[in-house]
C-alpha cells in the first residue's frame, strides 16, 4: 500500500526517453494498467513492457482501442451531465490514469468553473504527470493523491482537504474496479465510499463485462500474463450490485457506448464489452 505521506517529484521532461532512463521510483519491467491504457489511447508515456502487453491484447481483441476511446467519451458525457444538469460541483476520480484529452476537471470546470476535483492513483508516473499537467482553472480546485482504492478510508480522509463531504460529491470509478479481485471485497469498498457521501451524491462506474462476447475473456487471459495488476471481468448482475441502495439514472446499467444520461432506453450503437451506469444516493 502506498505511503499516504509520500510526495514524488517526477515532473516529466517532454523530451525524455522513458525507456532509456526511467525515473528511479518506477518499475519499468512490469506492465501497468495506466500506461497500457496510455498506449491504447495513442500516448507516449509508456515503457516496452507496457507496449508488449498492449499489443498482445490487441492481437486477441482488436476492439480494445475503440473501447478505451469510448470509455473517455463516457467519462465526458457523465461529467458534463453531473456538473451541469445535476448541479454537482465536486468529483472524486479514483484510478485517474495518465492525462489525456478531456480529463474530469477540464470537462467539469468548462461547465461549472468552481468545480473541485480530487484525482487518485497509485502509479508514480501518473501522479507526476497529473501534478505537472492537470492545472485547475482559477475558480476551481484540483488535487492529486498517491493512494490505492483498497484503502477507501485513507482516500476519504485526505480528499477532505479539498472536497466538502457535507455537499454532494460524484465518485468516479471508470475502468478501475476490474483491477480489484474478489478477495479485495470491491463491493464493500464501494459501499464504504458511498456511505461517506451525503444524499444527492453520485456514483459513476464503467466495468469490463464477463458476459458480452468471448474475445474479451481471452484478451484478459493474455493481459493478466503481462500486467502487474490482473483484471477480473464481472457480469451485469455483479456490476449492478455496486449500485444497491442507489437510484440508477435511466437508461440504467447498459453497454459502453449506449449510455446517454436520462434517456428512456439505451442509445443506438454497438454492444461494447463493458457495463456503464450512473446512480444517485437518495
Amino acid at each position: 500500500m502506498p505511503d499516504p505521506g509520500r510526495h514524488l517529484d517526477l515532473t516529466p521532461d517532454p523530451g525524455a526517453d522513458l525507456d532509456r532512463d526511467p525515473p528511479a521510483e518506477l518499475d519499468a519491467s512490469r506492465a501497468h494498467p495506466a500506461r497500457i491504457y496510455d498506449y491504447w489511447l495513442g500516448g507516449k508515456d509508456n515503457f516496452a513492457a507496457d507496449r508488449e502487453a498492449a499489443e498482445a491484447t490487441i492481437a486477441v481483441f482488436p476492439g480494445i482501442v475503440a473501447s478505451v476511446r469510448a470509455q473517455r467519451e463516457f467519462l465526458g458525457r457523465a461529467v458534463r451531465y453531473l456538473a451541469g444538469e445535476a448541479g454537482i460541483g465536486q468529483f472524486l476520480d479514483i484510478g485517474t490514469g495518465l492525462p489525456a484529452a478531456d480529463n474530469t476537471h477540464e470537462v467539469a470546470q468548462a461547465v461549472a468553473p468552481a468545480s473541485r476535483v480530487v484525482y487518485v492513483d497509485n502509479d508514480p508516473l501518473v501522479l507526476a504527470y497529473a501534478r505537472a499537467l492537470l492545472a485547475s482553472g482559477p475558480h476551481g480546485a484540483t488535487d492529486y493523491l498517491d493512494a490505492d482504492l483498497r484503502d477507501p478510508g485513507g482516500i476519504l480522509a485526505r480528499a477532505a482537504a479539498t472536497l466538502d463531504f457535507s455537499r454532494p460529491v460524484a465518485v468516479m470509478l471508470i475502468g478501475i474496479l476490474h483491477l480489484l479481485a474478489g478477495q479485495d471485497q470491491p463491493h464493500a469498498i464501494v459501499g464504504r465510499l458511498m456511505a461517506a457521501m451525503p444524499p444527492g451524491s453520485a456514483l459513476v462506474i464503467l466495468h469490463p463485462a464477463s458476459d458480452v462476447g468471448s474475445d474479451l475473456g481471452q484478451m484478459t487471459v493474455e493481459y493478466n500474463k503481462r500486467s502487474a495488476t490482473p483484471a477480473t471481468l464481472r457480469s451485469h448482475a455483479e456490476v449492478a450490485r455496486f449500485f444497491v441502495g442507489l437510484d440508477l439514472l435511466p437508461p440504467g446499467l447498459v453497454h459502453l457506448g449506449r449510455w446517454q444520461p436520462g434517456s428512456a432506453g439505451p442509445a443506438p450503437g454497438p454492444d461494447m464489452p463493458a457495463w456503464t451506469g450512473l446512480a444517485f444516493k437518495p
